[in-house]
């Protein structure tokens, strides 16, 4: 409850900045009476869509941390926390990255998640069951696949990404609610609940179209990030961690840390398989043994 609560009320304010600043811009005017400003839109729905994936990008770390109740760590006081901040101190430096913040969340469930604006100034963390399930060699796998998120600069580029798909969204659905409010429903004064029920139909719909186009690229990244973590922790390590994760009933992150998990949905298969934020275990597997020259 208290996640959906801070998503909610997160996105809320999101909604009422960007609002503000279309104000102060000027471009929330771009349906008149005379047409559509096209422009005028187009700066709009780019101020709306950018806006909001990049002020949830900002956002990300301190969502993460309040979402997960992840505990940075600070001063170790373990031997497993003293080896954790060490390996990833030496992971960052092998990828050329500024030491991120490495923190450790309570979940009976194996996952871990990178997040952060800034490739220098990232945040790693893992969960208490992955620590409990998985050997060192296959942690220190899974947290080179995270740094290899950051080195990527996944983060940002899925952002830019949100960004463009977002605001085309937002604009072809205002045209078509336009164009069924005047067009097919002859509304000639101001704009009508035709002109509303059709833009939010609209976007619903082009929402789900797009989040294909987000969810496609979600995915390429994840083989991109295994072959990282192959890099930094062997490739073996890394099929290990991945086959541990296959024998374990992995839940997926809250919110907008799906995509840089080291795992997501357990296997599917038809339609399902173009919303997956990651491949299916297999086929990463598949990839890295085939990259390793272990298969066929």
């Amino acid at each position: 409850m208290k996640r959906v609560l801070l998503f909610l009320v997160t996105n809320i304010a999101v909604l009422v900045v960007l609002s503000i600043v279309v104000r102060i811009l000027g471009v929330d005017q771009h349906l008149t009476a005379n047409g559509i400003n096209y422009m005028s839109l187009l700066i709009f729905a780019a101020v709306i869509g950018f806006g909001g994936s990049f002020i949830s990008l900002a956002m990300s770390k301190w969502m993460a941390k309040h979402a997960t109740g992840a505990q940075v760590i600070v001063q170790p006081r373990s031997d497993m926390e003293i080896w954790l901040v060490d390996t990833v101190k030496k992971q960052a430096s092998g990828a050329g990255i500024g030491m991120p913040e490495v923190a450790v969340f309570e979940s009976d469930s194996p996952n871990a998640f990178a997040t952060g604006m800034n490739k220098n100034s990232a945040l790693v963390a893992v969960s208490t069951g992955l620590l409990r399930t998985m050997k060192r060699n296959e942690v220190e796998a899974v947290l080179g696949h995270e740094i290899s998120h950051v080195a990527n600069g996944d983060m940002v580029t899925l952002s830019l990404i949100q960004g463009v798909v977002n605001t085309f969204v937002i604009f072809l659905s205002r045209i078509v609610g336009y164009f069924v409010d005047r067009v097919v429903l002859k509304n000639e004064e101001g704009h009508g609940v035709g002109f509303f029920i059709t833009n939010i139909v609209a976007q619903i719909v082009f929402g789900i179209l797009a989040s294909i186009i987000v969810m496609w690229f979600s995915r390429k990244r994840e083989y991109a990030a295994d072959a990282g973590g192959a890099n930094l922790a062997g490739a073996g390590s890394m099929i290990a961690a991945l086959e541990s994760l296959q024998r374990s009933a992995t839940e997926p992150l809250p919110g907008q840390m799906k995509a840089f998990g080291i795992a997501g949905k357990p296997s599917t298969s038809g339609l399902k398989l173009l919303f997956m934020t990651h491949p299916p275990l297999e086929d990463r597997i598949l990839a890295l043994k085939r990259s390793a020259g272990m298969a066929a």
